[in-house]
């Protein structure tokens, strides 16, 4: 049996209650790193890249059991929200069908490479505060992939260890949410968030046994978001693979319920810890 884990963009308090949640799995007994493929969207590139560069599932939620540095404690907003608005609405047209999504992507590239964001060197400085010394040792395993976007022409990416780019402008890549961060330069190109195609891209999973999505809802997600995680999942069990999804439960809900407010990092580590604890048993039997 094959097993994947497929972790969802959720912005930094996203980065935070995910980590706590495989913490507590693996502190229960269940070993999400022990999986034959792991892919990361945005947040989850960020978690995903850890957990497969061997960083101990059981503590992985450990950085963040202190409040954020002062210098980084301020919530994450876009530069402009008109701005951001305009690209919000782009990402969900490219779920309509009405267009090809290349072509929205593109637009929303335009937008993004046009946005008054931090510069790249201390986008990336902060993704990699957050890898915590996974981007030192290189691309941690062929198990591991992260999605992107081209922001000059709207292609869909997927960064993996035949790639032959670096581990940190390509999570960051993975990380730059239009109008929030700047676009990533790899290779002479500029690279957005690889969840302006899908929040999970959960379709990539296709063709392993067991499938565990865990997947940041909030109350503000958008309705295209949980729909096309849907459509994936009706999808990936039609070809007769088990899917498991997992979202914030109980008080972990109300607050991841703003993904850029640093200062919810530590509250939302602990309630992914307590939850992953109190699942922990249900799903070894699924996991094994």
């Amino acid at each position: 049996m094959t097993r994947a884990l497929v972790l969802s963009g959720g912005g930094p308090v996203g980065i935070a209650w995910q980590s706590g949640l495989i913490a507590g799995f693996a502190q229960g007994g269940v070993d999400l790193a022990a999986a034959d493929y792991i892919l990361g969207t945005s947040a989850g590139a960020v978690v995903g890249a850890r957990l497969a560069a061997g960083a101990p599932a059981t503590t992985l939620a450990d950085m963040f059991a202190e409040p954020a540095p002062a210098a980084l404690a301020p919530p994450i907003r876009p530069a402009s929200t008109e701005a951001f608005a305009q690209m919000a609405a782009l990402i969900e047209e490219t779920q309509s069908g009405q267009r090809n999504p290349a072509d929205v992507r593109r637009e929303l590239g335009e937008l993004a490479l046009a946005a008054g964001t931090m510069g790249e060197a201390e986008f990336l400085a902060r993704i990699g505060r957050n890898l915590a010394g996974a981007a030192q040792a290189g691309w941690p395993s062929e198990r591991f992939a992260c999605t992107a976007v081209d922001a000059g022409d709207g292609a869909f990416q997927l960064w993996e260890a035949i790639s032959g780019v670096d581990l940190l402008p390509a999570v960051a890549a993975s990380c730059a949410v239009p109008g929030v961060f700047p676009p990533v330069t790899i290779d002479g190109r500029r690279y957005m968030d690889g969840g302006a195609r899908s929040l999970a891209n959960t379709d990539l999973a296709a063709g392993h046994d067991l499938i565990v999505v865990v997947f940041v809802e909030t109350p503000a997600l958008p309705a295209w978001a949980a729909q096309r995680l849907a459509e994936d999942v009706q999808m990936l069990q039609e070809s007769d693979s088990t899917v498991v999804t997992i979202t914030p439960e109980d008080g972990a809900a109300e607050i991841v319920a703003d993904l850029m407010d640093l200062a919810r990092q530590p509250d939302a580590a602990r309630a992914g810890l307590a939850q992953g604890l109190a699942q922990a048993e249900v799903l070894k039997g699924i996991w094994g």
